[in-house]
């Protein structure tokens, strides 16, 4: 099972509204598909979205990456060796993380249809049917209140609720608007995306707290680099604090982990690596008692799919984030997982289960 070629193609997919964060504004989903494929004719596929503000890569650096680097590095070498084949995926350059994961999930897409099974439960299959939350994009409270009782409206029962943008104080009255147009049953998670720092983070953590606004979790409050102000944020509040753009590899999380600045972990593949270093981190989370999520950035179906097989098939992880393959105004991709409402339901065919994608067809002949 030699790996013979690894090729790219560039896909852009506009959303059916722009997606805001503390970080970005978004009104197109662009993406590097890539494809491996094997002497024994076998095709595995991989998707990598340019997240210039998280990972630092575009898509010319992702394009590089894959093509003159992880192509010739790792062209004849044999997927059934996968020890070798990711140990020289991850040391063949510093970071470039997204790129690593689009060529990370087309082999671990290749591992699972080598033996005719969907990924999940090549990859421990703990479960088949996970539940994802709806992202509400930082506007006025106004707009992302009408959002938000869309969102439920359409079978949604937990909301992400993205924040950290102009001042804390518009944050809770963001807040506040939401609970109230859409009732204390619905789960609200927050996420600031680095948007806060410590002192005001407790300050309106506590704020929120005292006026029963019922909040899940908020996530990375602070910026990524600032673990001491995380713990503090951890230390003084009643709230679950979650670490996300804190922890890239097994090494960052076992530092959040050891001094317990956090109490959940966000893993995302595009800031992993890929699965291989994504099981990494969750085994030390869960060795230590700590839950996690699964994330992702805006990509289509083929990386959601990735990301959802990885997901589902670990007990320890209890989130999931994967809503980007909603906000397309077209659904390019064919196969994969599927959505009923709030639910994705992994496919029974082999491997990720990806069939076509509608601007670059014949990459998957």
């Amino acid at each position: 099972m030699v790996i013979e070629e690894i090729e790219k193609k560039r896909i852009a997919v506009p959303l059916k509204k722009p997606f805001k964060t503390a970080l970005r504004t978004l009104e197109t989903a662009e993406a590097i598909v890539v494809t491996v494929r094997c002497d024994n004719g076998l095709t595995g596929f991989g998707e990598a979205p340019p997240t210039v503000v998280i990972t630092g890569e575009s898509m010319e650096s992702i394009e590089s990456a894959i093509h003159y680097v992880f192509r010739p590095a790792l062209t004849g070498m044999n997927v059934l060796n996968f020890e070798s084949v990711f140990n020289t995926l991850h040391r063949a350059t510093v970071g470039n993380t997204s790129a690593k994961a689009a060529v990370d999930m087309a082999v671990y897409d290749l591992l699972a249809k080598k033996m005719d099974v969907p990924l999940y439960q090549y990859l421990g299959g703990y479960r088949k049917e996970i539940e994802t939350d709806y992202t509400v994009s930082v506007n006025s409270s106004e707009e992302m209140g009408e959002d938000a009782v869309q969102f439920v409206n359409d079978g949604f029962t937990v909301l992400k609720v993205k924040v950290g943008k102009n001042n804390i104080e518009k944050d809770v009255e963001r807040i506040c608007e939401i609970r109230r147009r859409v009732g204390s049953e619905i789960k609200i998670r927050l996420d600031a995306n680095q948007g806060w720092n410590a002192k005001e983070a407790v300050r309106s953590i506590r704020k929120m707290e005292d006026m029963n606004l019922n909040i899940e979790l908020i996530e990375q409050p602070v910026r990524a680099s600032d673990l001491e102000g995380l713990k503090t944020v951890t230390d003084n509040t009643g709230t679950p604090i979650m670490a996300d753009e804190s922890v890239f590899s097994p090494a960052d999380a076992l530092e959040v982990i050891n001094r317990r600045c956090a109490d959940l972990i966000n893993i995302k593949l595009m800031k992993t690596g890929g699965i291989y270093k994504a099981e990494l981190i969750n085994r030390l989370a869960e060795m230590a008692g700590m839950e996690c999520m699964t994330g992702s950035m805006i990509e289509t179906r083929l990386g959601i799919s990735a990301a959802a097989h990885f997901a589902a098939s670990k007990k320890n992880i209890t989130r999931f984030d994967f809503d980007s393959p909603l906000m397309l105004k077209e659904d390019i991709i064919k196969g994969g997982m599927t959505y009923e409402k709030n639910k994705i339901i992994l496919q029974n065919e082999p491997g990720l289960g990806i069939t076509g994608a509608g601007v670059c067809e014949e990459m998957f002949e």
